[in-house]
């Protein structure tokens, strides 16, 4: 079956971000010129998913807003002339064919994706987390719904990490496949204490789930956190029975950004705008007479 529906978590609240997210959604903070969720609602219709669904919080409105038309905003900038602007504006309106859904109760991600069975029905889905934005020149996504296809089961982003770094992320047990960048998954855990970890594979925000997984997360009790975790779900089909479908992974090697942590979003920033042709050329000069001034 064709995979049309994308599902996009953004009830979190940004506390890392605070005070900038006390009255704005850390999805809305710019990267550059665009904020951080049109990046991945760009990402998903990369792909052919034109049906989003964001499932919200409160105080997300802005999110809303930014994805609707704004008449008098239009109107100005055509008034202006300002076409360059004007189709900017009317981008993110004509984007995709937006909905939203309340997640209520902060329960974590795999209720999150719980909230989005309705819209969904019985069909597979993907979930991209806003945190992660893939480069667009590295189409993730697209791989994902191409193995998703071929092996009718349940794919999730796999990323090499620091062993160091393992205790910050679900962590897979694999098994490797006639694919190089594709893998078996055998097990999962959510953030192992340091040294435990089984591999230094780390699950990073794309998934592309069978719409089974819906019925194992109503089965699924509070984990890690006193959360219903996701990686508890995708570990019971990974382990579970046949109608499960497995769970396979894609070893992401291009390029991610993180926007999640404060010295990562600047990262992104400086990554992202020293590569773009309107700003490049003037920033990266700057950066290395920047970068030799520090050095002095």
């Amino acid at each position: 079956m064709a995979i049309t529906k994308a599902v996009i978590p953004v009830a979190g609240l940004g506390t890392r971000f605070l005070p900038a997210t006390k009255a704005m959604p850390k999805e809305m903070l710019p990267v550059v010129d665009r904020p951080a969720i049109q990046y991945v609602v760009e990402e998903a219709v990369g792909a052919g998913l034109h049906d989003v669904l964001m499932v919200t919080g409160r105080n997300k409105t802005a999110l809303e807003n930014h994805f609707d038309r704004v008449g008098e905003l239009e109107q100005v900038l055509t008034a202006k002339g300002d076409i360059d602007k004007l189709e900017k504006v009317k981008h993110s309106t004509d984007l995709a064919d937006v909905h939203y859904v309340r997640q209520g109760d902060p329960k974590g991600l795999g209720h999150a994706v719980l909230r989005a069975k309705m819209h969904v029905g019985h069909e597979p889905f993907a979930v991209l987390l806003g945190d992660d934005i893939i480069d667009e020149r590295d189409p993730l996504l697209t791989r994902m719904l191409d193995v998703q296809q071929q092996r009718s089961t349940t794919v999730i982003a796999l990323l090499e990490v620091d062993p160091s770094q393992t205790h910050l992320y679900g962590i897979a047990t694999v098994e490797p496949t006639d694919e190089s960048d594709v893998v078996k998954i055998t097990g999962l855990v959510e953030k192992p204490a340091p040294g435990e970890a089984p591999s230094n594979l780390a699950i990073i925000g794309r998934y592309v789930l069978r719409p089974e997984v819906f019925d194992i997360l109503e089965q699924t009790p509070p984990g890690k956190g006193g959360e219903i975790q996701l990686t508890d779900a995708l570990q019971a089909m990974a382990q579970g029975p046949s109608w499960a479908g497995g769970v396979y992974g894609v070893v992401f090697r291009g390029r991610r950004y993180d926007t999640g942590d404060k010295l990562d979003y600047i990262k992104a920033i400086i990554q992202l705008a020293s590569e773009r042709e309107d700003l490049g050329s003037e920033l990266r000069p700057w950066l290395r007479d920047f970068a030799q001034g520090l050095e002095d």
